[in-house]
């Protein structure tokens, strides 16, 4: 399979306020309208491409959470990526050299296609499939390496997922979900991108400063969007939960990392601002602004504040583990 499933359902790009509205008894269907809404332009929302730059960003959060023994006989033979959005995570880590071929899977079938035609078109042997992370559609012992991003806290159950992921994972393979929000980071997080969000819109209807305000009906639609966004988070976590879910779940070896602090203070912040300004208004000293500082930033929460602060109060968690053999 070198694409998308033909039985795949199609995409919903746009989603109405009934949907919405619906979306709010249904957690499944709300992560499908949401990451379908955010398919094709996700990548320039979060400033995600498949260059050095984020390369070596997926290949750190590899390298953060698994044992240098284990880096020493990349790569993995067949991957399998949980929650792709546009595939990120794996189309990186193989242009990184952890993994030769893999395959990304999404509730929602838009993502499914961007991350599929991202794969493409790097040249990547990456095929796509629509999946539900909680009845992994594969056999058991399939996969080398399953690895996801900013995934698990949109699974209802978590610790039945992560069975599954060890269900398919050929024994001795290894599981790396990365980009998990700590309970209290998601907690100062929330409240720095409310805040911003709010005074940048007001800041926005000042004299002279028409042109940097999106229209409002786009507006409009992002307030949506962000409403469906708090509806999709489902969970957040504590290191020492995420490792026992994972160790009920069968897996051995587990461990747990944390990072950014200061840096997720800072990030948030200009992500939701980046997301009320029309697109190509910030130009590319901004975006050369923005990743030197969470760089600059992400270094001394990993050199001074990881030594002092604890792992929990940190905005990311990530969490690997093992099959028995």
């Amino acid at each position: 399979m070198t694409s998308s499933d033909v039985s795949d359902p199609a995409p919903q790009p746009r989603a109405t306020q009934e949907q919405v509205d619906a979306a709010r008894h249904d957690t499944k269907l709300a992560q499908v309208l949401y990451h379908d809404w955010e398919a094709e332009s996700y990548d320039e929302k979060w400033s995600i491409s498949y260059d050095q730059r984020c390369v070596d960003y997926a290949r750190g959060r590899f390298d953060a959470a698994v044992p240098e023994s284990v880096q020493r006989e990349l790569p993995y033979d067949r991957a399998l990526e949980l929650g792709c959005g546009t595939g990120f995570f794996l189309l990186n880590l193989v242009q990184a050299g952890v993994a030769r071929r893999g395959s990304v899977t999404d509730l929602s079938p838009g993502m499914v296609k961007v991350a599929t035609r991202n794969g493409l078109s790097l040249g990547l042997d990456i095929d796509g499939r629509v999946a539900d992370a909680e009845g992994i559609p594969y056999e058991d012992n399939t996969f080398d390496l399953v690895v996801g991003h900013a995934v698990l806290h949109h699974i209802p159950d978590v610790e039945l997922s992560l069975r599954e992921v060890v269900r398919v994972l050929k024994p001795g393979g290894r599981f790396i979900f990365a980009g998990e929000p700590t309970t209290v980071g998601n907690r100062y997080a929330r409240t720095l991108a409310d805040l911003t969000w709010k005074t940048t819109v007001q800041a926005m209807k000042l004299p002279g400063l028409g042109s940097w305000r999106r229209p409002q009906e786009e507006l409009d639609e992002n307030s949506r969007a962000a409403a469906l966004e708090w509806i999709v988070d489902l969970h957040t976590f504590d290191p020492a939960d995420l490792e026992k879910m994972a160790t009920n779940a069968g897996a051995v070896q587990v461990q747990t990392a944390s990072e950014e602090f200061s840096a997720a203070m800072l990030g948030w912040p200009i992500r939701t601002f980046e997301s009320t300004v029309p697109p190509g208004k910030l130009g590319w000293g901004w975006a050369k602004f923005a990743f030197g500082s969470w760089t600059t930033l992400s270094w001394v929460d990993s050199n001074v504040w990881r030594r002092v602060v604890p792992k929990g109060w940190f905005y990311n968690v990530m969490v690997t583990g093992v099959k028995p053999s």
